[in-house]
């Protein structure tokens, strides 16, 4: 497989240019391919799910001894060698998810020679997204794509999400929908008959979607229902979890004109209460992973 130079591709986007540079100086040699998957997230109900325009990106390259190297800009002086068969050995906890469905993958038969692999989010797990699933689909994609050429056809993307549910059975099934089968201004819905495409863009509403992020350490959900109620007194038409239940942050649907006035009145009720100022993150409904080509 032919190797990409979209490190030093100036049209090339710089997410990717960042996660293929970064596979570089980490393994000594470009990627062969450069895949990003959105962060998604539930609309209000388990079955309604988007994309975020916040993607993950996986850089990688193959190889011949049944070894993966895996590296994240996250976390730079764990990089890590893992055997894809035999007994695992003793990895990072940030790689176990990613080293579980590659070993699943190999098991079948794609990418059992091995890979460099290179990830990073745009999102930190602060900010209440989960990384896990747009980790997943992305990693998924680069090995799919490595493993072309073969003598198996390439899996399809429902056949790497069963991949990735084999993997980690615990994982959010539908927010792997989001990130496999998106499109731009719409959101997912999910059920017996199959997944549907339905219309969901706030800016034809005259609105605009926000990820509101609290600041405060350790767990727990009263700050972020704070916010919430702040920011529907302030004019919020809209707010729910991203998840399946209140952590540190919510989606937050704010009328265009008051986008200033909420996020002002969230601020100021903060800082009179002695604690720390929530963040507003801009939310674009996105469509799905995809390939720097």
């Amino acid at each position: 497989m032919s190797t990409l130079d979209i490190a030093r591709r100036h049209t090339a986007d710089p997410l990717f240019r960042l996660v293929a540079y970064a596979l570089e100086s980490a393994h000594d040699r470009p990627p062969a391919t450069v895949w990003s998957a959105p962060h998604a997230f539930h609309v209000g109900s388990p079955n309604l799910v988007a994309a975020a325009d916040w993607p993950v990106a996986a850089a990688a390259a193959p190889r011949d001894d049944g070894l993966v190297r895996l590296s994240s800009l996250a976390h730079p002086a764990q990089s890590c060698e893992l055997p894809l068969t035999g007994p695992p050995p003793t990895h990072p906890d940030w790689a176990a998810r990613t080293y579980a469905l590659l070993r699943t993958m190999a098991d079948v038969g794609y990418g059992r020679g091995g890979m460099d692999l290179h990830i990073h989010s745009t999102l930190t797990a602060a900010a209440g997204l989960s990384s896990a699933e747009p980790l997943e689909c992305a990693v998924a994609l680069a090995v799919a794509e490595l493993h072309a050429g073969c003598s198996r056809p390439r899996p399809s993307r429902g056949r790497l999400a069963d991949l990735a549910r084999a993997a980690a059975p615990d994982g959010d099934e539908a927010l792997r929908e989001a990130v496999l089968f998106a499109r731009p201004g719409r959101a997912l819905l999910l059920g017996g008959h199959g997944r549907r495409h339905i219309r969901f863009d706030p800016a034809e509403h005259e609105a605009r979607l926000m990820l509101l992020v609290t600041r405060q350490e350790g767990p727990g959900a009263h700050d972020i229902e704070r916010a919430v109620a702040s920011a529907r007194r302030a004019g919020a038409r809209a707010a729910w979890w991203p998840g399946p239940r209140p952590e540190r942050s919510a989606l937050v649907l704010l009328p265009r004109d008051r986008v200033t006035h909420v996020r002002t009145t969230v601020a100021e009720e903060f800082r009179a209460g002695g604690r720390r100022v929530p963040r507003f993150v801009n939310i674009n409904v996105a469509g799905a992973a995809r390939r720097e080509e």
